[in-house]
């Protein structure tokens, strides 16, 4: 059994988010064989109340508190130190003082940082080899940002692209290996930082399949909300206070969903997932549109959907809705960006859709043909459960976990 350090953004628990989940997953695969120290933070209240559950977990934990509204004004300091305004975000005192005690007083033989902000509280000087999970290269994710915004928000993110790529850089030159979600963000990566090329893998998302598994005794949700009359619901999943899911809901129902009316005058779109800002809010209309804000449990929606979409628009990595969906057994359309990050045959496991026009052809020919929609569901679980398994892909971390004892 080694020692390892593991420092995560978010608090890795509960799994209900895309970052969190792989995060869990990772937590869990580590401390199966490894005593792991865990340093983190809390940005939502609500998160409180599973600090024991983590503990149970993880024992060695400690946890700072940190509340987005300071941390996006101290993150503003960024912009006169030409460093990333992320690092700013994250900035912590007392967790510097912890990860400092912690590496004096405890032989760890590796560290592991998840989210490559976290890699700051890591010196250069006599610590352990250190192995970072960038899941994507989020200096890209800014700049694909920028020109969806006016300016001076579009100028910004563009600083935060180069300032955060450079950042991305150096830690990867530090790190032992550098590991993304998926083989093109590693391609990406390595064309960005040709230096490290060599250092840089892949390790896939996976799905807790037994988990996200339809049960015929599981109730349909859409029965609890009365003012709407629709009888073919259309689910989208996500975080809603993430500006790409705001993105692609919005523009799903701006430009997807009349269309889809004319057709299909019962359908209505439901839009699943926690904090909606009154953006997201406003969508809602009473028999068309429902913001249901956050539920205990997404797998009823997912299950008795007719169709679950993904429409993003600006997409890195593997999205895990996608993944939940087709592990349920249902018909997913999403994005072309989306579906190239999956391991799964088109048309047959996942449907892509790029125009509007796609979408509503493709959703439509799902709602036309029940045996069909019935058959990629079907086909869908089955890739999941060929590919996707977490314990498969998160074993190609373990080589380097005993780095200090072989090298």
């Amino acid at each position: 059994m080694g020692q390892l350090l593991y420092l995560v953004h978010r608090l890795p628990y509960p799994p209900n988010k895309g970052d969190k989940v792989r995060s869990y997953h990772l937590l869990q695969h580590l401390v199966k064989q490894h005593r792991v120290f865990l340093g983190t933070f809390i940005d939502d209240p609500a998160d409180e109340k599973h600090l024991d559950t983590v503990r149970q977990i993880c024992p060695d934990i400690h946890v700072e508190r940190l509340n987005p509204r300071t941390a996006k004004l101290r993150s503003l300091a960024g912009l006169f130190t030409h460093q990333p305004l992320s690092l700013h975000y994250y900035k912590n005192a007392s967790l510097q003082s912890w990860v400092n005690q912690t590496l004096a007083e405890n032989n760890i033989d590796t560290v592991v940082i998840f989210s490559s902000v976290m890699a700051q509280f890591v010196g250069d000087s006599e610590r352990p080899p250190m192995l970072v999970d960038f899941v994507d290269v989020d200096s890209a994710k800014w700049t694909q940002y920028a020109p969806d915004h006016r300016w001076p928000m579009s100028w910004l993110y563009r600083c935060e692209g180069e300032n955060l790529l450079a950042f991305e850089r150096a830690v990867a030159q530090r790190s032992v290996r550098s590991f993304f979600v998926t083989d093109n963000e590693s391609s990406l990566f390595r064309n960005l930082a040709p230096e490290s090329s060599h250092l840089v893998e892949t390790i896939s998302n996976g799905v807790d399949a037994d988990f996200f598994s339809p049960d015929p005794n599981r109730p349909s949700p859409f029965e609890t909300f009365p003012t709407s009359s629709a009888k073919i619901p259309v689910v989208f999943t996500g975080a809603m206070d993430y500006w790409p899911n705001i993105d692609a809901v919005t523009w799903f129902v701006t430009d997807v969903l009349p269309a889809l009316h004319a057709q299909w005058p019962s359908l209505c779109f439901y839009i699943v997932g926690r904090n909606p800002p009154q953006e997201v809010i406003s969508l809602a209309f009473p028999g068309r549109v429902v913001v249901t804000g956050t539920v205990k449990d997404i797998r009823p929606y997912l299950q008795h959907a007719a169709v679950v979409v993904a429409p993003l628009r600006i997409a890195r990595g593997i999205q895990n809705k996608i993944l939940d969906a087709m592990a349920m057994e249902r018909p997913v359309v999403a994005s072309q960006a989306c579906v190239q990050a999956i391991n799964a045959r088109p048309e047959i496991e996942l449907l892509a859709a790029t125009t509007a026009a796609d979408f509503v052809n493709q959703i439509s020919a799902l709602l036309q043909s029940p045996q069909r929609s019935a058959n990629v569901g079907q086909a869908s679980r089955q890739r999941v459960l060929y590919s996707y398994s977490w314990a498969a892909h998160l074993s190609k971390i373990d080589p380097y976990l005993n780095f200090k004892a072989n090298p």
